[in-house]
């Protein structure tokens, strides 16, 4: 029985193994040559919480129809019928333009009409609700482009990350293969008599020293081109070839034109405007419970015991009334929802003080981030020429007998110490220039945000 169990097993495990090579060999690949911009548009089209944000943008704009609708008439047709089981009979003593049933009704009572009703004045309350539908259609707007120039900033740090992941790869095998190489000349040495077995030992222990760095570099291109991918929305069977230079363009540091453009341009910050303006909104709303209401209807309506014989001059009727609420006393709920308000607005004012603060602090982090990374990087590219000349000298030295085993492994690891250095200091830079667009809200791929004028 154990026996016809475990070929049971292993045959359902051989039939598993076989239906997930057919499902691998099933699937496609593609390559995907990107630059920087293109990747980004790749990561506009395809990123879930934008497609997201833009229902929230379409609902908004709903909204604000639905606000509007508060100016608009509201236009019914009715029609119905009433069985009436006895009816005040009044005798038709001469002849009228109208049926007697019109007044006192019918036994079977079919209607059809049409009624008009539009609100005059509502206290303010439907202008206030229209400009804050239209100002919640700016947040939701502004909130898409936040979540943008968010993705532009993620696929630009693993652009970025890739292309260093990809440059530390090359340091730490162009690092094992010198290692290679040497080991393999001290052991021609050491075969002919003119190095020691402790050259040639430590020689070969650099070699092991090195692989791990390497195999490390290797895994990281592989991790960070799958993050990269799944934020672009591609298959991680995919290959992407990336297309932009690992270089590095410095710009001109004004700390006080990024911080103006930052209170212009950055979309939290526009946010907390927009905030300020609904609550301030939300006021007027509040007061409307103070003022009247004034409303005004219309009706055109057709009654008759005959539905056949309905739509004629003898069975029609309209009515027109015009109404004013005027609110005496409410139990103060206008006042405890004007209070309210009134908190809620001072409230938004203080937040957009405090992130106006932090913005500045998150600029002048920028700007130090930058200065940096630029002196890094000035101190490292000379060093870079340096070590290289040492690493040959050091070779040549080592050839005549005049430097030591030891020399050129110091030289060696010197180079790929300096170029790590140096290329980590470019990635710096470039993220740091990357954080202060974000910081400010500038995108070369989004428009700006339109101004609305103060009223």
């Amino acid at each position: 029985m154990k026996k016809e169990m475990r070929s049971v097993m292993i045959l359902m495990m051989f039939f598993w193994v076989i239906s997930r090579c057919f499902a691998s060999a099933g699937e496609t690949s593609s390559n995907f040559s990107l630059s920087l911009k293109e990747a980004i548009e790749v990561a506009f089209k395809n990123n879930k919480d934008i497609q997201i944000q833009e229902q929230e943008v379409n609902a908004a704009k709903a909204v604000v129809l639905e606000a509007r609708s508060g100016f608009l008439p509201k236009v019914n047709a009715t029609a119905g019928y009433t069985h009436n089981g006895s009816l005040l009979t009044i005798s038709q003593t001469q002849n009228t333009k109208k049926d007697i049933g019109i007044f006192t009704g019918h036994k079977n009572d079919n209607k059809l009409g049409i009624e008009v009703g539009q609100n005059i004045y509502s206290g303010g309350a439907n202008t206030a609700n229209l400009r804050q539908a239209q100002i919640r259609l700016k947040v939701q707007e502004e909130t898409l482009r936040a979540r943008k120039l968010d993705v532009e900033f993620e696929t630009t740090r693993l652009y970025y990350g890739l292309l260093l992941a990809y440059e530390t790869e090359r340091i730490a095998q162009s690092l094992f293969d010198q290692a290679q190489s040497h080991y393999a000349d001290v052991k021609k040495k050491y075969e002919e008599g003119t190095a020691s077995r402790f050259d040639l030992l430590r020689s070969k222990v650099q070699v092991s020293k090195v692989a791990p760095e390497l195999i490390k570099a290797k895994n990281a291109v592989d991790l960070i081109a799958a993050e990269l991918k799944k934020l672009l929305g591609l298959k991680m069977q995919d290959t992407v070839i990336l297309r932009d230079s690992f270089l590095y363009h410095p710009i001109e540091i004004e700390e006080s034109e990024f911080l103006k453009t930052a209170y212009l341009d950055k979309p939290e910050m526009i946010l907390q405007a927009l905030g300020v303006d609904v609550d301030r909104w939300s006021i007027a709303i509040a007061k409307a419970g103070y003022r009247p209401q004034v409303n005004a209807s219309l009706g055109y309506n057709y009654s008759s015991n005959n539905i056949a014989n309905m739509i004629n001059s003898r069975h029609n009727t309209w009515d027109a009334g015009f109404s004013v609420s005027i609110p005496i006393f409410d139990g103060f709920s206008s006042k405890a929802k004007v209070d309210e308000a009134k908190a809620r607005y001072a409230q938004a004012i203080l937040s957009k003080e405090n992130l106006s603060d932090q913005i500045a602090v998150d600029v002048r982090q920028a700007c130090l981030d930058l200065k940096q990374a630029e002196e890094l990087i000035n101190s490292q590219k000379d060093n870079v020429v340096e070590a290289k000349e040492a690493l040959s000298i050091a070779n040549v030295s080592y050839d005549n007998g005049k430097a030591t085993n030891l020399d050129v492994l110091d030289a060696q690891v010197s180079l790929a110490q300096v170029e790590k250095n140096l290329s980590e200091a470019i990635y710096d830079y470039l993220i740091a220039h990357s954080s202060l667009d974000r910081t400010v809200g500038v995108s070369i791929f989004l428009p700006k945000p339109e101004k609305e004028a103060k009223e």
